[in-house]
């Protein structure tokens, strides 16, 4: 019988894409540092629109996008209220029910790169809330390995050398955490989700359950 455990906390990334992307990402990353606390992490300038055309009714053609890594890292199970959270800041800005940006949540453990999502379908998992998750890629044998099902912008080498970046930033901000380095009960205080949620404090609450 294995031993039950406690997840280890994971680096928050959102995926932010826009045909208008140099205005709404001076606009919005604030906003979201706001919510998520400081961002340590922002990938070169990545083409989007080539991969799909779903979101041009709504945004317009030729998005491009940029991958955003946060400093602070967080409970796995809260995934789910920065998805709700970067909903909320995507109509804020809506207009006449039309996004002008577009941010996918998820983030990175050091043997995969989630994803998080408010559709169902096979692949998913429900996390609550409205939400589900979905192993976009995993990292094995020293690199990221896409699936069958994976989105084809994660399944390019570019998109997965800036994970690459995001990654080993979160690898030694792990190792300092697993050393208890500058480590605060509150560390998930105050970034602009649930108050319960908020209380997740560091190696405690398995399954997310709130702690006071």
């Amino acid at each position: 019988m294995g031993k039950v455990s406690s997840p280890e906390m994971v680096n928050l990334v959102i995926f932010m894409f826009s045909p208008y992307l140099d205005y709404w990402f001076k606009e919005i990353t604030p906003l979201l540092e706001e919510s998520f606390g400081k961002i340590d992490y922002i990938s070169k300038e990545l083409d989007f629109g080539r991969y799909t055309t779903y979101y041009d009714k709504e945004l317009g053609p030729g998005s491009k996008g940029k991958l955003i890594g946060f400093e602070r890292l967080i409970h796995p199970s809260l995934i789910a209220d920065v998805k709700l959270k970067t909903n909320q800041l995507e109509m804020a800005f809506a207009v006449e029910g039309k996004r002008k940006f577009n941010l996918d949540p998820g983030y990175i453990h050091h043997m995969n790169f989630i994803l998080a999502s408010t559709k169902s379908w096979t692949n998913r998992i429900y996390v609550g809330k409205g939400v589900y998750a979905e192993i976009t890629l995993m990292y094995l044998n020293g690199s990221f390995r896409h699936w069958e099902f994976t989105y084809p912008n994660y399944a390019n080498d570019e998109y997965k050398r800036e994970l690459e970046h995001i990654r080993n930033l979160y690898l030694e901000k792990r190792r300092l955490s697993l050393e208890g380095v500058n480590i605060s009960e509150n560390r998930n205080k105050g970034i602009g989700l649930s108050k319960e949620r908020s209380r997740l404090r560091r190696f405690e609450g398995d399954s997310g359950a709130e702690i006071t």
